[in-house]
Formats: structure tokens, sequence, C-alpha cells
């Protein structure tokens, strides 16, 4: 899985910060508290949202399963034509022996 970054432009914020009339230790507390939350919004990114790699990889995982389901019900489907063709010769050999009492 890919993972995320929030890039956030500390140096702008603390100076718009400090334009805006903050003292220097509520700008200090504003941009930890920011960078803090860009961190767990990049964690959170990861851990819950799927990237169109994931969802491809995905698509290629259902795509593999599909076809040996296929495969596997075409086994089925030989197996049981087998099978009942077995079971109608001996019906048909059965049959004639009775027949012939």
């Amino acid at each position: 899985m890919t993972q995320h970054t929030i890039v956030l432009d500390t140096f702008q914020y603390a100076k718009d910060l400090q334009k805006a009339g903050f003292t220097e230790i509520q700008v200090e507390t504003q941009v930890k508290y920011a960078k803090e939350q860009a961190k767990n919004l990049s964690e959170w990114i990861d851990d819950n949202l799927a990237t169109k790699q994931d969802i491809k990889a995905l698509g290629a995982e259902i795509k593999l399963s599909e076809e040996r389901t296929g495969k596997s019900i075409a086994q089925m489907g030989y197996k049981t034509i087998a099978v009942l063709g077995g079971m109608i010769a001996a019906s048909v050999t059965i049959l004639g022996f009775l027949i012939k009492l």
C-alpha cells in the first residue's frame, strides 16, 4: 500500500499566525498541533482508504478467482457427465441381463 503524506508549510503557517497577532508560544503550539493532525490524517488515509493500485490489484484477484471457479465448474460438469454415462451404461447392461432371464 502507498504511504500518503500531508504536506503542511509550517513556515508559512507560522508567519501567517504571527501576522495575525499570535504570540510565539501560541504559534509554536498551533504549528505543533497542525503537524500532529497532518500525521494523524496521513495514517488514517493509509489505514482506511483504497488507492487506485489497491483497487486494480483487487480486480486482478477477482478475475483470477473467476477463472479458477469457471474451470472448477467445467471439471465438475465433465465428472457429472462421466458418472451419468457410467450409470446409464450400467443400467442398460443390467436391463439386458434381466430381459434375458
